[in-house]
């Protein structure tokens, strides 16, 4: 079995029970490009050195990818048809037949086209068809001693500009700037929404108390700054999962849920 690995919760957890299953017949396979933080490639890299998990690494160009960078609300599922299509090609190099991919059953209540790609390529989702949500894969992985069970949702970069504002590989490199600078000032789960020149700042709603602190907003707004935004603001309802996804019309994420 392939792997699709990019080294967050859900995949890291099936890379090691396909590891225990197959023992010597798993690779991991993993996507480098402007969408995916550094930091993620490296942390993925690591654990599956640390398994025994022979990785591939594929590169991927998503904005050369037809109505990619216009952030189409369908930019997932142009994503995860190209991605999926060298996962597979990458898979079947190596003599693999069956490539899988982490999706859970939380997945299903949200608006995520890229299923649609997965489906329609004959991508296995082992953890959705186990019924597994993220509080159970976060529960066994802790039983297992993974390292990513407490590790924050992460998703692509794109997922950072609301659809219809063009993405760019500057755009995303200030995003990812700006959220590795929170990072270091110790936010966990946090998103810096890119609207225009605008920063929009998620973090988890308990966290949101911290901006209480002149000092430490003046900080931010000086580092933003110089990042390469002209304003900063913080969401007042702090991080969910999808915040973008609030704007769609009612029809079409209710067509896309019918679907599944």
């Amino acid at each position: 079995m392939a792997v699709a690995y990019s080294g967050g919760v859900d995949s890291t957890f099936l890379l090691k029970i396909a590891r225990d299953v197959l023992p010597g017949r798993v690779i991991a396979v993993t996507a480098r490009s402007a969408i995916h933080p550094a930091r993620a490639f490296k942390e993925a890299s690591d654990f599956a050195r640390r398994i025994g998990v022979a990785q591939v690494t594929i590169r991927s160009n998503e904005l050369a990818l037809r109505g990619f960078s216009d952030n189409r609300p369908d930019r997932c599922y142009l994503c995860k048809h190209a991605l999926f299509s060298k996962i597979k090609a990458a898979a079947c190099r190596q003599g693999i037949q069956h490539v899988a991919e982490g999706s859970n059953i939380d997945d299903l209540r949200d608006y995520r086209p890229g299923m649609r790609a997965v489906e329609e390529m004959g991508i296995l989702s082992p953890l959705k068809n186990a019924g597994l949500g993220k509080a159970a894969i976060r529960t066994l992985s802790r039983q297992m001693g993974l390292p990513t069970w407490d590790k924050p949702a992460d998703s692509c970069l794109a997922s950072r500009f609301p659809y219809g504002e063009k993405i760019s590989r500057e755009k995303l490199a200030r995003v990812e700037r700006a959220e590795e600078y929170l990072a270091r000032l110790g936010f966990t789960q946090v998103r810096v929404r890119c609207h225009g020149d605008t920063a929009r700042i998620e973090v988890e709603p308990v966290r949101r108390r911290d901006f209480f602190n002149l000092k430490l907003m003046d900080r931010i707004h000086e580092k933003f700054r110089e990042i390469g935004f002209t304003y900063c603001a913080l969401d007042l309802k702090g991080y969910r999962s999808g915040s973008m996804n609030e704007v769609l019309p009612a029809p079409i994420v209710g067509a896309e849920r019918r679907r599944r």
